[in-house]
């Protein structure tokens, strides 16, 4: 495994010019999967002890936090992240907290998985950053209200243990734990700002809802569905393409750059499950003149590998032939018969890009076996 950077100690005093020149951070490799906290998937902080100085919520945002040091309120220096008062003790005689005194924040992940990395950024708090950070996850069907999580019948799992952070610093941690998780229960030691919580992992349905549900879309991220690999990421990140909703703006889609030779960009997917696809839908949404000139979509069907996994092998079948898009436009296709398959492929030509790919269909009776398989074994 890759050994992850850690960060511990102060940051230097802000200077002036740009905040982020010496904030330090470095390349996660479990970044690769998706953020389960995305607001956009449905992320929530629910609820936190204190937020005397920032509030709870800024942990989520998706940009980067940004910092204005002339910016101050009438409880002192706002910043863009989440930031608690000073502990205290007790009495004169021991005016410092314990060592079991910290703040928390609970999270709901927009959508349940495993989660295989952390980030706890600290961007901006050089000075009252905590002293140490620790993750516990939960999983608690429903929608549970801050009570019912913090009552003696959760059982809460140490994700991250207590371990001392930088100021300033984005600070990664890996997670190697095998379970399907809902909630998250951020603590900070003894007191502190964190600027943004990222949760990277793997999404994990309920098979019973997909079940109810009959046709939905197979490859879209929050019913499993997962980016394996894509030609370019120039503009931005493939997985937009399977985010919920309808893109809002050009950077909200997966935009290639501009090729100069005469191949064609791509991307890899791998379905929730085997499936049956029926229809398709490729969005251009906000891409006027640098959507895709032309989009193809292949399936292929993979066999079982050794460990339950879907395999590699089995040849891809195009299902829908090179067609015309148009700018900024939802197209829907209706397939002539069912398209059975583990991992799709759309093909743009030459460049440019697509919002939102769709693949509507329902799991074939192996597809829905292995899921429910999974997802008990993961604990659902």
């Amino acid at each position: 495994m890759t050994e992850i950077p850690h960060f511990t100690g102060d940051a230097k005093p802000y200077g002036g010019g740009d905040p982020y020149a010496d904030h330090r951070t470095a390349d996660f490799p479990f970044t690769q999967h998706a953020n389960l906290a995305d607001r956009q998937l449905g992320a929530g902080v629910i609820a936190a002890n204190d937020e005397f100085f920032a509030q709870r919520e800024n942990l989520l945002l998706p940009a980067r936090a940004e910092f204005d040091p002339e910016h101050f309120g009438h409880k002192g220096k706002i910043m863009d992240g989440w930031e608690t008062r000073r502990r205290r003790g007790v009495s004169a005689e021991h005016p410092w907290p314990t060592a079991d005194d910290h703040d928390w924040a609970l999270v709901r992940l927009g959508a349940p998985g495993v989660v295989r990395g952390i980030v706890v950024d600290t961007a901006h708090f050089r000075g009252n950053y905590p002293q140490a950070v620790s993750v516990e996850g939960a999983s608690v069907p429903g929608s549970p209200s801050p009570e019912q999580l913090l009552g003696d019948d959760v059982k809460w799992t140490t994700l991250v243990p207590r371990t001392a952070v930088g100021g300033h610093a984005a600070n990664g941690f890996a997670v190697d734990i095998e379970q399907r998780f809902t909630h998250l229960r951020v603590n900070q030691h003894p007191d502190g700002g964190i600027a943004r919580l990222r949760v990277y992992g793997e999404v994990v349905p309920d098979p019973k809802w997909l079940s109810v549900l009959g046709t939905f879309d197979v490859v879209a991220l929050e019913n499993g569905g997962q980016v394996e690999d894509a030609s370019n990421l120039f503009y931005s990140p493939a997985t937009n393409t399977i985010q919920p909703g309808r893109s809002r703006k050009m950077d909200d889609g997966w935009e290639t750059r501009r090729r100069r030779d005469q191949g064609n960009d791509w991307i890899r997917y791998q379905l929730v499950a085997r499936s049956e696809i029926r229809a398709i839908e490729i969005d251009t949404a906000y891409l006027k003149g640098n959507s895709a000139g032309w989009a193809s979509v292949s399936v292929r069907d993979g066999s079982e590998g050794s460990d339950g996994s879907e395999g590699s092998d089995g040849a891809w079948t195009e299902v829908l032939p090179r067609t015309r898009l148009q700018p900024d436009t939802n197209h829907r296709f209706v397939l002539a018969a069912p398209a059975v398959g583990t991992h799709a492929r759309v093909d743009i030509f030459p460049d440019g890009g697509i919002s939102r790919l769709r693949l509507f269909g329902s799991l074939t009776v192996e597809g829905a076996g292995r899921l429910m398989a999974r997802y008990q074994e993961l604990g659902g």
